[in-house]
């Protein structure tokens, strides 16, 4: 059977209050899920009012982002072992707002990647390319640097889980939506790319998800494709019910 996990990144979204307002309605919606794995990424400022609703529940917690030295005169960035410090086990890097508006660099994705996983936090390493790619037929040569940079020098084999999310920044907000072939065909390449690098056993330890605009209406397309495990899920991860329906359409 597919492993699966739908990961929800609340982005900047949701005061503290409202943080514990939505965690509580997932929690009773899908508290109890063993299958998709069900992971949470609030803001930096609610990570132990979430971590505290859900602590008797099979959601796990996650950060969108992290700085990848360990303590510092690093104004406004969080570590690792902050992160670890408050329950989190998954950490966001590499996403493509974090490349697009403050230049997070392929080099800077790799440093982040071997902090998080020296300290035992899982990576959720997001890929893709932009609609002037796409339109160039480079879609594929930009996904390859972006994989082969970000784990260079890592030995996935030492790891108990690591998790790749594919987006396609030319398929969100641009009116020209991806298909479910569209994201296999990336996906299936990015894990080609993921053996050829590590060999196939580390496949067992590694979820391929996507992440562009995903809602409880085209879910369960993305995930029926052979290699897709799921998906990271943006704006549809702020609302309990639509959350849940996303989780609920991806059990295998």
């Amino acid at each position: 059977m597919k492993r699966m996990m739908i990961a929800g990144n609340w982005k900047m979204n949701k005061t503290d209050e409202e943080a514990i307002e939505l965690t509580s309605e997932l929690v009773k919606l899908v508290g109890d899920v063993k299958e998709p794995k069900v992971v949470v990424c609030p803001p930096f400022t609610s990570m132990r009012s979430v971590r505290d609703i859900i602590k008797d529940s099979n959601i796990c917690l996650g950060a969108q982002n992290m700085f990848w030295e360990e303590s510092g005169a690093y104004t406004g960035e969080i570590s690792s072992l902050m992160l670890k410090s408050v329950g989190c086990r998954y950490v966001i890097i590499g996403h493509s707002e974090r490349r697009g508006y403050f230049g997070e660099t392929d080099e800077k994705v790799n440093k982040k990647l071997k902090s998080a996983m020296k300290h035992g936090l899982v990576p959720i390493l997001c890929v893709g390319e932009t609609l002037g790619d796409r339109d160039r037929g480079i879609s594929k040569d930009i996904v390859k640097g972006q994989v082969e940079k970000a784990v260079k020098g890592l030995d996935l084999s030492q790891v108990n889980e690591f998790v790749v999310a594919y987006e396609p920044v030319w398929a969100i907000g641009t009116g020209r939506p991806a298909t479910a072939e569209d994201a296999e065909d990336m996906i299936s390449f990015i894990r080609s790319l993921l053996v050829d690098a590590f060999g196939d056993k580390v496949m067992d330890k590694i979820y391929l998800l996507y992440g562009g605009s995903v809602k409880p209406d085209n879910i369960a397309e993305f995930v029926s494709q052979p290699t897709v495990q799921g998906a990271l899920v943006g704006g549809a991860s702020l609302s309990a019910d639509k959350f849940a329906s996303i989780v609920e359409k991806s059990k295998v």
